[in-house]
Order: structure tokens, then sequence, then C-alpha cells
């Protein structure tokens, strides 16, 4: 009785340990993504090997900075171009919220809109990176993505609430929303596995 009292406490510690170390590896991911975002445009390949790292981690899989680097190098090559479509589109909600400010005719429906499509992008985007492997298209990760986005509201909300966080980290205390950027990761990389298995 005593012995399986103290193998079962040593399996639940086990799982204590490797949770922490999920998450400590996803903070450290956060760094990662940060460090490869500061091209400004190159944050959808940086995000797509941070979830790729994390996926890789989480299957017991080796993987580290140099597999990090690797991927990120191979999903820039298209992924630069998703980078600069996401600031088109924060341009064009922010052109929206202008309107709102102004006071111009239909201004409050324009910035809905606007903003709902912003944060449809950023799930969206955020989902294709959670999926992203070498060799896919972005194209066609985007479309099937968005698809997603509209299909699995719920797994969607909880992306939403992840970037909330992220918003609220930096408000509060700036540095704090670079490590949790790998908790938004791996967010998306669960959610994404959930609708998977669905």
């Amino acid at each position: 009785m005593a012995q399986a009292r103290v193998k079962a406490r040593r399996q639940s510690e086990s799982v204590l340990a490797e949770r922490f170390a999920v998450f400590a590896e996803c903070l450290l991911t956060g760094v990662w993504i940060a460090v490869a975002s500061l091209g400004v445009i190159t944050y959808p390949a940086a995000f797509a090997a941070g979830a790729r790292h994390l996926r890789r981690r989480t299957a017991h899989q080796g993987g580290g900075w140099r597999e990090f680097v690797a991927d990120f190098r191979t999903a820039v090559r298209g992924g630069w171009v998703v980078g600069l479509g996401g600031w088109v589109a924060v341009a064009v909600a922010w052109v929206d919220v202008q309107a709102v400010r102004a006071g111009i005719p239909g201004g409050p429906f324009v910035g809905a809109v606007g903003l709902f499509a912003l944060i449809g992008v950023a799930v969206a985007g955020l989902r294709a990176a959670a999926v992203w492997t070498p060799g896919e298209r972005w194209r066609a990760l985007l479309a099937t993505a968005g698809r997603r986005t509209v299909l699995d509201p719920a797994g969607s909300f909880l992306i939403i609430g992840g970037l909330a966080v992220v918003a609220l980290s930096a408000w509060f205390v700036a540095p704090l929303a670079v490590p949790v950027l790998g908790a938004v990761v791996a967010g998306g990389v669960a959610v994404e596995e959930r609708q998977r298995r669905r």
C-alpha cells in the first residue's frame, strides 16, 4: 500500500514536472518569437517556427534554437508577404478608427467591421502558423485557416483570449508580453490539435 502511494506520488510529480517544463518552453519560445519578429514583416514566420518547435517538444522529439532558426528561414520565404499583408490590414483598421473619431456618417459601423475583420485576420494568421510545416504554401494555409476560424468559433475565441492576454500584459508590464507570445502560440497549436482530432 505504501509503495503504491510512493509510485503514485512520483507519477504525479513527473506529470507536474513535465507540464512545468512545457510551460517554461512556451515562455522561452515567446522570447525567440519576439527576437525573430524584429524584422517587422517576419512575425508570421516567427510564429510558424515557434509553433513547430512547440509541436516537436510536446511530441518528445528533439529540437532547440538551431531547429527554430532553420524553420524560421524556411517559413520567412513566403511568410514575409503574409507579414506585409498583416500590416496593411492594421493600416486599414487604423483608417476605420480615424473615420469613427472624425464623426463621418456610418463611421461607427465601418470602424466595428474593420476591427472585427482585423481580429479575424489575426486569428486566421495564428491558426495558419500553428499548422505550418516546411513545404507548405502560406496561401493554402491561410485559406484553410480562414475557414476554420469561422467554422470553429470556440477555438477562435480561445485564440482571441490569448491575444487579449498579450495585449493586457503589454499594457501592465511591457516586457511580460514577450514570453507570453509563446503561450499564445501554444494555445494556437492546442486549438488546431483539438480541431484535428474532431
